[in-house]
């Protein structure tokens, strides 16, 4: 694989795809970001990377504020929130070379089914699953506390092999990059083992006003993510997706273990920007009740959740 001869776009140049884009830039692929608001900042001075693993990395990039100015991409990684789905489908259909690679790096369930009806068939989309640390601080800066890894799996598209062969291409995308990258067989279930971690620490950083070294250090909060965790992973049984055993236990001690650390929905609710509810707590809750199985504390917080992102958006 030579990374010349693979142009990469960046839809959605926040923390997620800011970090990824740069990364994939510094080890010389051809990456090209669409932007928006800051724009006019990173087309003068270029992205900011703080990292605890790869330490400061500023370099200049290409940057685009329309998607049809962009160069048809090989592969487009789509770093914006779920919440933005609905107006993605034309800067992908815009940025795309003929069957692209369509990389969607966001949170919850049911984000490929939201955005597959809107996409050209002869695109292939992928689901990408983002274990990381890592936050915007400012225009075109990005601060990366710890972890790192991003895993795929196919959806759909015209692949005749059912897409092994693209998801090992894109994890090798990532592997040369310097990020450890793993092809995902069942995509629905590695969705399924992410909500085991998103679903108590970004509900809880919202409703409890708390990181996450606050919430590992409090008998109650731990108790509560414990239950939390307990009843996802019962949901996706129920679902038909049986966890890895213990999995929920490791994501507790890996926890632990991370630096303090501000969970993205809570960035959003201190912005005043939507909450992504939808993927993270309504689709997992609906998918669970019509598969016969209640989930109450999820759905407690995810009641309380629409309610704090109402009433937020109207101030």
């Amino acid at each position: 694989m030579h990374p010349g001869n693979i142009r990469i776009g960046i839809i959605g140049s926040g923390a997620i795809g800011g970090f990824y884009g740069l990364m994939l830039a510094r080890a010389g692929f051809d990456v090209h970001f669409l932007l928006r608001s800051e724009y006019g900042v990173v087309r003068e001075q270029g992205l900011s990377l703080d990292s605890a693993l790869h330490g400061l990395v500023r370099q200049r990039v290409q940057a685009y504020a329309n998607a049809a100015d962009m160069p048809p991409c090989d592969w487009l990684l789509v770093g914006a929130k779920a919440t933005s789905n609905a107006e993605l489908a034309p800067l992908i259909e815009q940025a795309a070379a003929p069957q692209a690679r369509v990389v969607l790096l966001q949170n919850g369930l049911g984000v490929e089914e939201q955005l597959r009806p809107a996409l050209p068939a002869g695109l292939h989309l992928l689901g990408g699953l983002c274990f990381i640390c890592v936050n915007r601080e400012g225009p075109g800066m990005i601060r990366h506390q710890a972890l790192g890894a991003v895993n795929l799996g196919y959806h759909s598209g015209p692949a005749a092999d059912g897409g092994a062969a693209l998801v090992e291409e894109g994890a090798g995308l990532f592997r040369a990059a310097g990020i450890d990258s793993q092809a995902m067989a069942n995509l629905d279930q590695a969705r399924w083992q992410k909500l085991v971690w998103n679903v108590p620490y970004n509900g809880l950083s919202v409703l409890l006003q708390a990181s996450t070294t606050a919430l590992m250090a409090d008998p109650d909060s731990r108790v509560l993510i414990q239950a939390l965790m307990a009843e996802v992973v019962e949901g996706a049984r129920a679902c038909g997706q049986l966890l890895p055993a213990g999995y929920a236990e490791h994501l507790f001690r890996v926890t632990e273990q991370m630096p303090d650390y501000w969970p993205s929905m809570h960035h959003d609710h201190v912005q005043q920007r939507p909450l992504e509810l939808q993927a993270i707590y309504a689709e997992p809750l609906a998918r669970a009740r019509a598969a016969g199985c209640s989930l109450p504390r999820m759905e407690a917080l995810h009641q309380a959740l629409a309610f704090i992102d109402r009433r937020n958006r109207l101030r």
